[in-house]
């Protein structure tokens, strides 16, 4: 089974319900039952506004890059992302989302500690 990663460009302002966007998206994906997904914070970027945004100090917003990562098969990323496209399309500042084939080396589960 071809197996893929989503990769989804948005803001870290970026919310769905008072909720942020990122945070969203990946309780969904874990409702979905995919594989996996990680979020990363950017720490400069800009998208199709041109507009440069980044992380200094002295600024009083958090306004960075966030890519959300999400693997699994083709099948069910596809499904996944038509699932949360309508919400993704409704993004005032926009976002991007791309896919692409990859190949996993190594899928291990960890094993949870009880004390």
């Amino acid at each position: 089974m071809p197996t893929v990663l989503l990769r989804i460009f948005i803001s870290s302002t970026d919310h769905l319900k008072q909720v942020p966007l990122y945070e969203s998206i990946v309780f969904a994906a874990k409702k979905e039952g995919l594989a996996g997904a990680t979020v990363c914070k950017g720490i400069l970027g800009y998208g199709a506004s041109s507009v440069i945004h980044s992380y200094k100090f002295w600024e009083i917003s958090d306004k960075v890059p966030v890519v959300i990562e999400i693997v699994d098969e083709e099948t069910r990323v596809r499904k996944f992302y038509e699932s949360i496209r309508p919400q993704l399309e409704t993004m005032r500042y926009g976002c991007l989302v791309t896919i692409e084939n990859i190949e996993v080396l190594l899928l291990k589960s960890g094993k949870i500690r009880t004390p």
